[in-house]
């Protein structure tokens, strides 16, 4: 009798990884080059030098060392990316078929949201592609294979640098996902999306457009109602795709029922705002304004978070690191479905400072409720679909079993 093999323990390293750390060493390398240009010229300038073809860029001979530098370092990066691209197979064969570990997979969705938009750009394997995933497995949306399926489908939708498996926390020693108490309470099957929370909103809101639309048009039993739940940026990628949907005809907002919303930033996040900031004051001498590439190294997806943008046009033609007014094009919530927030704020108590600026730490209390001093940006939530929750930060509204609660009464 043979003697069966232990599972194999989840890996915390892929063999593409070694190929995706040159990519990023690459860019890094290019970047520091061109910070020390920009001050190299920054200096320069003050005695009256010449630039090159931008006031960032050296003249000449020194110039000419710049250039040498990137160029190398461009070729470099592409012999060591090729050379290791040929010995991926290999290495894929030696260490199995073992799934990746959770570790690796919230490392990975911490780093899509800080620069995902360069590892697309870049064709860097850590780039997430968008998927839809049942029971820990990727969904076909045009062939999805569910063992059982109900009439229902709850969507799950994660926030900023988060990914799907984020929705299972800990609270006091018990285990919790709202999504999961909603399925077994409800009947309805849970499908969770995963996305490169770095691209900019609207690109996501188009993806999951699409996407809904294949699964909507498979469902392997006559569908009655959708249902959505969502925490943080992956309500605005929900609005997103709802306003591009109903744009194109799509049938998927026809069976849409429900709308959960758990601390979205609707109208933004100061934290953001704060980073904006910093690009102003950095670029205002010709000495600190090299750096402030430093603070432009964030993602289109987190720019988009500073005044909560939803649509193409809030971001195209314009320059994302630009200090400029909220310019936004108002969206409203859809008038046919039960649309629901829950806020949270770390105080004990309400107040209007808390409420503006501290909120649950990272969403104020009035962006996370819809609110604005703008009678058509307001988003209106009915008070019966509102819930705060006090003592309480922007993770832990994952793990709060009141909110599976409220989540249960209202949508049962």
């Amino acid at each position: 009798m043979t003697a069966s093999r232990p599972p194999k323990k989840p890996r915390h390293l892929q063999a593409s990884d070694l190929r995706c750390v040159a990519l990023l060493a690459t860019e890094a390398t290019q970047a520091v080059t061109a910070i020390s240009e920009g001050v190299h010229q920054s200096i320069l300038g003050t005695l009256g030098a010449p630039s090159g073809d931008t006031r960032d860029k050296t003249w000449g001979l020194t110039g000419l060392i710049y250039q040498s530098i990137n160029g190398v370092t461009q070729l470099i990066g592409k012999g060591v990316a090729s050379a290791l691209t040929r010995l991926e197979p290999l290495l894929q064969r030696l260490e199995g078929e073992a799934d990746e570990s959770d570790e690796r997979t919230a490392v990975i969705a911490a780093l899509n949201g800080v620069m995902g938009d360069r590892l697309q750009a870049s064709s860097n394997p850590l780039a997430t592609p968008m998927t839809l995933r049942h029971a820990g497995a990727v969904l076909d949306p045009q062939q999805p294979a569910l063992a059982s399926a109900s009439g229902k489908l709850l969507l799950v939708i994660h926030g900023l640098c988060m990914n799907d498996l984020q929705w299972t926390t800990r609270h006091e020693e018990q285990t919790v996902n709202h999504a999961d108490a909603l399925a077994k309470a409800l009947a309805c099957t849970p499908v969770y999306l995963r996305y490169n929370s770095g691209l900019h909103v609207s690109q996501n809101g188009h993806a999951l457009a699409t996407l809904l639309e294949q699964l909507v048009a498979n469902w392997p039993v006559p569908l009655t109602e959708v249902s959505v739940l969502v925490h943080s940026m992956g309500g605005l990628i929900t609005r997103s795709a709802l306003h591009y949907a109903t744009q194109a005809n799509l049938q998927w907002p026809k069976y849409l029922k429900n709308i959960v919303f758990l601390g979205t930033p609707h109208h933004g996040a100061p934290l953001e705002r704060a980073g904006n900031w910093v690009d102003v004051v950095l670029g205002s001498t010709p000495y600190t304004r090299p750096f402030a590439k430093l603070g432009q190294l964030r993602s289109a997806g987190v720019t988009d978070l500073r005044y909560g943008h939803v649509l193409d046009v809030d971001w195209q033609g314009h320059d994302r690191f630009r200090r400029k007014p909220d310019s936004r094009q108002p969206v409203p919530l859809p008038q046919d479905v039960a649309c629901f927030a829950v806020a949270a704020t770390t105080m004990a108590s309400r107040s209007s400072l808390a409420d503006r600026l501290i909120g649950d730490g990272l969403v104020p209390l009035h962006s996370a409720l819809g609110q604005h001093d703008e009678a058509d940006r307001q988003l209106v939530f009915a008070p019966e679909r509102q819930l705060i929750v006090y003592g309480t930060n922007h993770m832990q509204l994952l793990g709060k079993p009141e909110v599976t609660r409220q989540l249960l009464a209202w949508l049962g």
